[in-house]
């Protein structure tokens, strides 16, 4: 449908305002080289309004990893605390195990830099409130890697929402599902959870917090508000090899307007993988990891008579077909939703403006993706209004 192509305007992000030839690039600390970390140095590398010029791990083979996607000349450290005494640092990527991520950015902020945290943006609640309060009102930039938010895809679904193509959203489901241990390997066992600390109750929140975070916030987004209830079941029945967070988690949010969204993450099946369904009155939204499609729901149902059974529903029109969604992002490149996020922090920085995904939006995704975990844990409702 040529309409669903029509031009969308970002008031809320523009990382392609950015004057690359007037402004001096960022110059960034990495702290935590693992997979994630490596990653973000691996698309910092395309970046010219970022400079990776030093990086932090206290695994020495992470580290020397890091400092290769690094500027020639960057310094590498095995103690975060020396990478923020740097004069030359102004801003930190903390890509580190969950339960590392508020002791980190609160010291990151005495040290005066500016902060992107992976996400979740802490490993509980009562750490998220605290962030928050030592953020809000300083001129300190905190940008949450919630990276979807900065996808144009989500934002072309979010004004196909916003003007009412799906008739009233009553319903969202989301699942973040693959087949495979989710193990990484380990060659000294004396690293299994320095490595594994996904696994381990102790260093991270599990599925919830690694995973279902990334479309727990996109609904917060879509729907304007926090969820004010939820409850949930997870547990750890197949991958028996002595991790401790749950193999698979279902939670269903209960939101204003009663919207509700089930969120899900398993370990041993692959279908659909990632993807999100938006239920309509009037239409369906399913978005997979880079493409989405828009189901017209069938136009009316009629009260008629068929075969003589009064009452019997007749459908009128056919089911819906899938529409592509169509996207391109402002500034025709299509780089991945990471660089873009990356390209707005730095942006913020220079410009002195707060993100779209700010310490706020983190702390609220937060605590929702922790009382799901309190709801499989207590098996009971957790409600936001009792925090």
């Amino acid at each position: 449908s040529a309409m669903l192509a029509s031009g969308l305007s970002l008031s809320a992000f523009s990382p392609f305002s950015y004057n690359e030839k007037r402004k001096e690039p960022l110059r960034v600390g990495l702290i935590g080289c693992g997979s994630r970390g490596r990653g973000l140095a691996s698309l910092m590398r395309n970046l010219p309004m970022v400079s990776l010029v030093a990086c932090c791990d206290t695994i020495k083979e992470n580290l020397d990893k890091g400092l290769i996607q690094a500027d020639k000349g960057a310094k590498g450290y095995k103690d975060y605390r020396e990478l923020l005494d740097q004069a030359n640092v102004e801003a930190v990527i903390i890509a580190t195990p969950l339960y590392l991520h508020f002791p980190m950015a609160m010291d990151a902020i005495d040290a005066g830099k500016h902060i992107y945290v992976e996400k979740t943006i802490t490993y509980s609640i009562e750490e998220a409130e605290k962030l928050a309060q030592k953020v809000n009102g300083t001129s300190t930039v905190l940008q949450v890697g919630h990276q979807y938010r900065y996808y144009e895809l989500y934002h072309k679904v979010k004004e196909i929402i916003d003007q009412g193509w799906c008739g009233q959203v009553t319903q969202f489901e989301c699942q973040y599902h693959s087949n495979q241990s989710w193990r990484r390997p380990v060659n000294d066992p004396a690293l299994e959870k320095h490595i594994n600390w996904r696994m381990y109750k102790e260093f991270s929140g599990g599925l919830m917090t690694e995973l279902c975070a990334h479309q727990i916030d996109i609904v917060n987004w879509f729907v304007g508000s926090s969820p004010e209830k939820v409850t949930g079941m997870g547990s750890l029945d197949f991958w028996k090899d002595g991790r401790e967070n749950f193999d698979h988690v279902r939670a269903t949010y209960y939101y204003p307007q009663g919207i509700m969204s089930s969120v899900s993450s398993v370990l041993t099946n692959a279908y659909k993988g990632y993807s999100i369904n938006i239920l309509g009155t009037e239409g369906t939204i399913e978005i997979m990891r880079d493409k989405a499609f828009i189901y017209a729901e069938p136009k009316k149902m009629e009260l008629g008579t068929v075969d003589g059974v009064s009452g019997a529903t007749v459908k009128n029109g056919s089911d819906g077909k899938a529409e592509p969604i169509l996207f391109e992002s402002k500034d025709g490149k299509n780089l991945d939703p990471t660089s873009y996020a990356l390209m707005d922090f730095a942006a913020c920085i220079r410009e002195g403006r707060q993100p779209f995904c700010d310490v706020n939006k983190g702390r609220d995704t937060a605590i929702a993706v922790h009382l799901g975990n309190k709801a499989m844990e207590e098996e009971k409702f957790q409600y936001w209004s009792n925090l």
